[in-house]
This record gives structure tokens, C-alpha cells and sequence, in this order.
């Protein structure tokens, strides 16, 4: 019999996955061309979850149930705590976000003869929240599966497009390799360990009663795996081209919440589960952050689509969340765990929050018939629309870590954490960061400086619909908000953390 406790860890899943067939269903009988009730449906699901998660992630559920902030159930394979509530809620905020901006870019496309894009994204939230709830390997695998199965069928969901099936057999095969990866290191770690729990995994490490070689064997798989799933050098090749390929409003549906659910599938398999290997794991993810600062950015100059500029950007991205993750443990010393694992967490959080806005103003100056993917696209932007080109130009200021956006502190954070290590390898990584970020710098300043210096190649006015402008005017304010007041964010981000730590 079920007990009480287990219920409560998955009882925003329960909702999600109801409501998603319930959608399925009910869109079967709408015919406008804009699927206007099966939206409304989705974001009305979808603003119940992640009220259900924040309550979970302030303890104030837990409260009022009578039980501890961290509840594990269904026999230790599925945990609710701060940390993964909290990443659930955002990742739920920003699929709601990308829905919004979708919409429009949909239905000019053909995309929204059915309702599979809301249904379909919701199922995709629904893997990222298995992802992140993960306490056994197995379950952490199939909500990976979930998410990525249904990412396949959204970035194909053009079945017209030659382009967009392309990328979407491109992401399947290397995405089976990926999850092959994933699975014969997690069956390594079974035949060391004897178990698939995280908890029985960590204990056996700590115990010392298991074949190194045979551990270190199966981790180079375990972090292969995740590596592609973040994006990371050289697991990357399928970024740029899944980006590029895929309709746009897909391209941020994959682009932003899958990397909150990446990072804590990361945290619950490495650190919760082998913080004993630290010294093995930290090492290869020293490699993989070196890699993506340098590919990345040295890429990114090279482009002429924004989309695919944005694509090398994110694996720069990612190789700062590394730096973060691979500086908790040091020369054996936990001590600066907390703050590095958090500074890693709020670069995540950041980076989604910039990735909607900077996608959000493409998906709004695409039309019909007219992709709006070329650097030259943007050019006069500012004598177009002010307001979108300044939302723009915040958004790839964030990106780029100049202050006062979010993206500085994100950034600053991360290298704060490598110094503080005080050891002087970690200090050299942050002086190699800031210089690749200095790199990073002119991809992002070139499309600011064709936006407001160049004449435009069109005077189509740019416009959109009332939910749209609302949403993007909110996300571009945040970015520059939360890069002046980041105290609130960051304060949440070490809390829950900690918390997880704690337990």
C-alpha cells in the first residue's frame, strides 16, 4: 500500500499528467485555428502546478501536512525537496512563457492543426519534473526519455518542412546514442554497487566496499551522457544544427526549462548520489567547461544565424554552469560546496529567464513566410520598434555579462565560487572564463551594434498580440530587475541547496 508521504512527492505530477490527457481530449473538439480553448486550458494547468510547486518549494504545503520539507516515497525512488520544487516551478513558468510566445509563430505555420504542441509540451514538463524528482537511476531515466521522446515529435512537428525533419533525425540518433551512454554507466554503477537507489549508491561509495576502476568505468559514461544532455564539448554537435532546424518556437521550448531540468538531473546522479568520487567526476567536468568556453564563443563569431549564434552561445553558457558544479569539493573539502552548487543553480535560473527574451523577440519578428534568423534581419531594429529592440539588447547584455543584467551576477557568482576555493588551478580557470567571456562579448555587441546603427531593410512595422507584448515586457524587466536586486534569487538558490546538502 501507497502511504501518505508518497502521494505528496508526486501529487503536481498527478495533476500535470491528468490534465494533459484531459487537453488531449478536449481538443479533439476545437476548430479555431489559433487552438484558443486548448491554450487557455495549458496555461491555466500549467499556472496551478507551479503554484502547487512554489508552495512545496517555500516548505508551506509540507507545513501545513505535518511533514519535513524533504519527503521521499514510493520506496526511496522519487524525492521532493527545496531545490527540486523550486527548479519544477520555473521550469513550469518558463514552458508557460514559451507557449505564449509559440503561439503565434504556430499557427502562421501550420503547427496548430492539432492541439500536439500544448499536449506534447506538457508531457515534455512532465519528463523534466521526473528528471528532477529522480532518486533511483531508472526513474531518472525515464523521465529523461519522456522529455527527449517528446522533444523529437515538437521539433518535427513541421512534417512539411525538409529542414525541420532533418534536425529532428539528427537529435533522434545522437540523442539514442546519448541515452545508451547513460544506461551502460548506470549498469556499471548496479554491478559495483548492487542497488539503483542514489542514496544505497552514495553509501556503498562512502563505505569504500566496491572496485574503483570498475566505478571511475561506468562514471565516464554516467557524465558522456549528461554532458549531451547539457550540451557540453564535445558532446555538442547536435546544438547548433536541432537550433537552426527546428521551428523557432520549438527551438525554445528545448533551448530553456530542459537545462533547469539537465542541471538537477546532474546534481541528484553526481552529487547527491557520488560526492565521494568528487576528485574523478570534477575532473572531467574541468574538461567538458574548457571545452565549451573555448568552442563556444570562438564559434559563435563565425555565424550569421542568430539561431545558430544563440546555439554556440548556449554551450559558452553551459561551460560556466560546469565551472560552478566543478568546484563544490576541493582536494577532498567540502566546505565550499554550498556556495558553488548554488552559484551554479542561479546561472541556470538566469540563463533560461535571458534565453525566453532573446528568443521571444525573434519568434516576434518572425511573419508569415519570413523567418527572422539572420543577424541582417535585425538590422534598424531600433528605428522599427524601440521597445523590442531594447528588450533585445538587455537580454544579449545579460548574455554577454555586462552589468547591471542578471547575466553579470550570474557570471559573477560563478567565478567568486573559483576563487574562493583558494586554490590557485580554480584561479586560473576564472582569469581563462573572464577571458573567453571577453570573446564572447563582440558576438553579442555585433547584433546590438546592427540593431540600433544600421538601416533597416524593411519598414514592416513590428507588432503582436496583447498576451505577447505583456509577457516579453515582464521577462526583459526581470532580466534587468533581478541584475539589480539579484540578493532575492541568489538567497533562495543557497537556501535550497543547502537543504538538499542537509539531507
Amino acid at each position: 500500500m501507497i502511504d501518505k508521504l508518497s502521494w505528496i512527492t508526486v501529487y503536481p505530477e498527478i495533476v500535470l499528467m491528468v490534465m494533459a490527457c484531459v487537453i488531449a481530449i478536449a481538443d479533439l473538439g476545437v476548430k479555431t485555428p489559433l487552438r484558443s480553448v486548448t491554450y487557455v486550458l495549458t496555461l491555466l494547468t500549467l499556472a496551478v502546478v507551479a503554484l502547487l510547486q512554489a508552495s512545496l518549494g517555500t516548505g508551506a504545503m509540507q507545513a501545513w501536512l505535518g511533514v519535513s520539507q524533504t519527503v521521499y516515497g514510493f520506496g526511496n525512488m522519487v524525492v521532493s525537496d527545496s531545490m527540486g520544487n523550486w527548479l519544477k516551478c520555473f521550469a513550469t513558468l518558463a514552458v508557460m512563457v514559451t507557449l505564449v510566445y509559440g503561439r503565434p509563430y504556430a499557427s502562421q505555420r501550420d503547427m496548430l492543426r492539432g492541439g500536439e504542441m500544448f499536449t506534447l509540451s506538457l508531457f515534455a514538463l512532465l519528463g523534466m519534473f521526473v528528471m528532477i524528482s529522480g532518486n533511483n537511476f531508472l526513474v531518472t531515466y525515464l523521465g529523461l526519455e519522456l522529455l527527449t521522446l517528446s522533444s523529437y515529435a515538437l521539433v518535427a512537428l513541421r512534417r512539411d518542412n525538409a529542414t525541420a525533419t532533418e534536425a529532428a533525425m539528427k537529435y533522434f540518433v545522437l540523442g539514442a546514442m546519448a541515452s545508451g551512454f547513460l544506461l551502460y554507466g548506470m549498469s556499471m554503477f548496479y554491478g559495483a554497487t548492487g542497488s539503483l537507489d542514489v542514496n544505497e549508491v552514495f553509501r556503498a561509495i562512502s563505505s569504500g566496499k566496491y572496485q574503483h576502476g570498475v566505478l571511475v568505468f561506468g562514471l565516464v559514461f554516467i557524465v558522456a551522457g549528461l554532458a549531451f544532455k547539457l550540451g557540453a564539448v564535445p558532446f555538442h554537435m547536435w546544438i547548433p544544427d536541432v537550433y537552426q532546424g527546428a521551428p523557432t518556437a520549438v527551438t525554445l521550448m528545448i533551448g530553456a526549462a530542459p537545462k533547469l531540468a539537465a542541471f538537477a538531473i546532474v546534481m541528484r546522479l553526481l552529487v547527491e548520489g557520488m560526492l565521494p568520487l568528487a576528485g574523478d567526476w570534477q575532473q572531467m567536468l574541468m574538461v567538458l567547461a574548457v571545452g565549451s568556453l573555448l568552442i563556444g564563443n570562438f564559434a559563435a563569431i563565425a555565424q550569421t544565424n542568430v539561431k545558430r549564434m544563440l546555439a554556440f552561445s548556449t554551450i559558452a553558457q553551459i561551460g560556466f554552469v560546469l565551472l560552478g558544479l566543478m568546484s563544490g569539493v576541493v582536494n577532498g573539502n567540502i566546505a565550499s560546496a554550498a556556495n558553488a552548487y548554488s552559484s551554479a543553480m542561479f546561472y541556470v535560473i538566469s540563463y533560461v529567464l535571458t534565453t525566453l527574451a532573446s528568443f521571444g523577440v525573434i519568434l516576434l519578428l518572425s511573419r508569415e513566410g519570413f523567418e527572422s534568423e539572420e543577424i541582417a534581419d535585425f538590422a534598424g531594429l531600433n528605428q522599427r520598434s524601440p521597445l523590442y529592440a531594447a528588450i533585445m539588447a538587455i537580454a544579449l547584455f545579460s548574455l554577454a555579462g555586462i552589468p547591471p543584467m542578471v547575466g553579470f551576477y550570474a557570471k559573477l557568482s560563478v567565478l567568486q565560487a573559483l576563487i574562493a576555493s583558494g586554490d590557485s588551478f580554480y584561479l586560473g580557470l576564472a582569469v581563462f572564463a573572464m577571458l573567453t567571456s571577453l570573446v564572447g562579448a563582440f558576438y553579442y555587441l555585433r547584433l546590438i551594434k546592427v540593431m540600433y546603427f544600421d538601416e533597416p531593410i524593411t519598414a514592416t512595422t513590428v507588432s503582436a498580440p496583447t498576451d505577447v507584448r505583456v509577457v516579453l515586457c515582464i521577462n526583459g524587466a526581470l532580466v534587468l530587475l533581478l541584475g539589480l536586486f539579484p540578493s532575492g534569487l541568489m538567497a533562495l538558490c543557497a537556501a535550497s541547496i543547502k537543504q538538499m546538502l542537509g539531507t
